[in-house]
């Protein structure tokens, strides 16, 4: 069995179009897991990750695929995550299960409104991570200008460990600045790695790059600075040292160069990831949603989250990261959410949507249990007391669709759809629209409702009907009101009474409830109830029916009768209590505001100004870099629909542009 030392749980994670998928191409193929490249728009198979039709299709990584590789004495769980912000989701879920990860940043684009997403994320989860520069090779490549980018707009601590050897359709390697040698990528595909000694032209260049280097990080090493200060040589092993312990800190980011098409730069981010990402022990203790610490231990009592689901023909895939204990075949463990008890029939490890037989999994693995039924986010345990791991974050949608189904035996089909995509996808919502009937699907964009339509037909042959798009407005509260309700009912028998009293204000969280009864005024079993009727009236506001967010309610009081009260009773009170209390604290509307970054040539930009002007955007700023500007403006998302059309038509279709959601503001 491998050291837990010696294994890596990283994820690959970027803007679109940066060259995620086209890099794990190439650490598949280095670590000896696949025999031949193939690129995501290549022609061919398609890339190993990119498994989906529609992910060939469009030429996007959609699912996170998770895969296993040898890299010389390590093992790396490697999982390569969408770009595309509207299946963000798949980023945030792996990102809270793995240990390190790698950001990639395209040499010419830098640092772009995915890759900012994406930082907030691993710094949400305290994911340590390395940076990578990809397309060194593109025309426009600009490393230098990117790190500048990481440092003053992801607030990174980041340095270059290497320095190129040329650039754009010269670049041809790096000089590692730590061992002080050229490094080559020859062969046919970049297979054999070459060092070398630095070119005679170079040498001054990289001893300055290499001196600023150990003076950034003599801050994080005593001993470093004491050598520097004497004017001695500093050993490779003290400096491999000093920037792991600065990485796994968060307080330095480590920055390397490449370009996985071309082969170059993939075998130094694999030594890095050896050298300064964490294994499971490195990690910081995991702590239960109770503040009980669980430490990696394969002995201890077990602990895993079920972080992802997929619902297939012989049941459903869950993708599970062991954080304490072992799991094997055949064992009996706790589901802490259902408390009920959950027989594990087989364990696998996945390579892409390929899977390896496992007989035992330990602390710090990523396996997949087939047929266990659960949800995503359960925490499984053995022993007690049963504990349950923190949720992962999950963002609302901002996109709601209306969906009919075109011939009656399409129904069946299309229920089944909606049901299995809602169980596998949090942030793919399904309701009832109350006053059509029709079926509405909410999603992050409609590039992620679209990706749904198109399985619909092609996994489930149902056809449906659909709608014009609509946004997920919400509405909120301005200022503080109170309740005091009384809920009394009397119909011969026994009757109801719920008493409660309290107030409501703005909050910046979508819901906080606080209990401050006292006294036995309000019986405790009773106090969930009133949470979930407050919950419940959340759903649907005083001023056109959309849920309501960013209210605190606080109860403070009440009453109750011994024998006519119940949990319906005070459910229902609190239900019809804060909607008499929205109603009196000047409720008003939001809609959802959209960050949009547009990368034009230069002689369109006045026309995408004037445009995203026109559509009650609020220009940001916009930087201009050789031949083109990037524009970065706040735009409603009510005013994007059939944005690209426009834009392709404004910049005979030489622009491009990403956006994501960034907040919710008074329409």
């Amino acid at each position: 069995m491998i050291p837990r030392t010696r294994i890596r749980n990283i994820g690959i994670s970027a803007h679109i179009d940066s060259g995620k998928t086209t890099l794990s191409e190439r650490i598949l193929f280095y670590t000896g897991r696949i025999h031949a490249i193939e690129e995501v728009r290549g022609g061919g198979k398609g890339a190993t990750m990119d498994f989906m039709p529609e992910e060939k299709l469009h030429g996007i990584t959609i699912t996170s695929a998770a895969t296993t590789c040898q890299w010389h004495d390590t093992q790396i769980n490697l999982i390569d995550t969408p770009g595309h912000v509207d299946f963000t989701i798949e980023v945030e879920r792996a990102l809270r299960v793995l240990d390190g990860a790698v950001m990639v940043l395209c040499a010419v684009a830098g640092v772009q409104s995915q890759s900012i997403t994406v930082d907030r994320q691993m710094k949400r989860y305290r994911v340590p991570r390395l940076a990578f520069i990809n397309k060194m090779d593109r025309t426009g490549a600009d490393p230098y200008h990117v790190v500048q980018g990481i440092r003053d707009r992801l607030q990174l601590n980041a340095m270059l460990l290497q320095y190129p050897i040329g650039s754009e359709d010269q670049f041809q390697g790096v000089i590692d600045l730590v061992e002080m040698t050229a490094d080559y990528f020859e062969g046919e595909n970049g297979e054999n790695h070459i060092k070398k000694s630095i070119p005679e032209a170079l040498k001054d260049e990289a001893q300055q790059a290499r001196e600023k280097l150990l003076d950034a990080l003599s801050l994080f090493s005593e001993p470093m600075t004491e050598m520097l200060l004497a004017g001695e040589e500093i050993p490779k092993t003290l400096i491999w040292e000093t920037i792991r312990q600065a990485t796994l800190s968060l307080e330095f980011t480590p920055v390397l160069l490449g370009s996985a098409f071309k082969n170059k730069g993939v075998q130094n981010l694999l030594d890095a990831v050896t050298l300064y990402l964490p294994s499971p022990i490195d990690r910081e203790v995991v702590k239960t949603a109770n503040s009980v610490s669980v430490y990696p231990n394969p002995d201890a009592s077990l602990v895993a989250l079920a972080f992802k689901l997929t619902v297939e023909s012989f049941g459903q895939l869950t993708y599970t990261r062991i954080y304490s204990g072992t799991l094997k075949p055949g064992d009996t463990v706790y589901n802490s959410r259902t408390e009920q008890r959950v027989q594990i029939g087989r364990l696998v490890r996945m390579h892409a949507n390929k899977r390896e037989e496992v007989k035992v999994a330990v602390a710090g693995d990523i396996v997949a249990l087939l047929g266990v039924d659960c949800a995503s986010g359960d925490t499984f345990c053995s022993g007690e007391p049963l504990v349950s791991l923190e949720k992962m974050f999950v963002p609302e949608p901002v996109i709601t669709l209306a969906i009919t189904p075109k011939k009656q035996e399409d129904s069946d089909r299309l229920s089944k759809a909606l049901n299995r995509f809602q169980r596998e996808d949090p942030t793919f919502r399904l309701s009832i629209d109350p006053e059509s009937g029709a079926t509405l699907i909410s999603g992050m964009g409609e590039l992620h409702l679209e990706i749904y339509l198109e399985r619909i037909q092609r996994e489930y042959n149902a056809e449906v009907y659909v709608g014009t798009p609509a946004v997920a407005y919400r509405e909120t509260i301005r200022q503080q009101a109170t309740f005091d309700y009384r809920f009394k009912k009397q119909s011969g028998g026994p009757g109801q009474y719920a008493h409660i009293t309290g107030w409501i204000e703005p909050t910046d969280e979508p819901f906080v409830f606080e209990n401050r009864v006292v006294g036995g005024a309000i019986p405790k079993e009773y106090i969930p109830a009133c949470e979930k009727g407050f919950r419940e009236a959340m759903q649907s506001g005083q001023l056109e029916g959309y849920p309501v967010t960013g209210v605190k309610v606080v109860l403070d009081g009440g009453s109750y009768h011994p024998i006519d009260s119940s949990e319906l009773a005070f459910r229902s009170a609190s239900h019809q209590a804060i909607e008499g209390a929205i109603a009196k604290a000047k409720p008003y509307i939001l809609e959802p505001i959209m960050l949009v970054e547009v990368e034009t040539p230069n002689e369109f930009m006045g026309r995408v100004q004037g445009d995203l002007s026109s559509r009650r955007g609020l220009l940001l700023g916009s930087e201009t870099m050789q031949g083109y500007t990037v524009i970065r403006a706040e735009v409603p998302l009510a005013r994007m629909f059939g944005y690209s059309t426009e834009l392709r038509s404004l910049t005979s279709g030489m622009a491009t542009f990403s956006m994501e959601f960034t907040c919710y503001r008074q329409s």
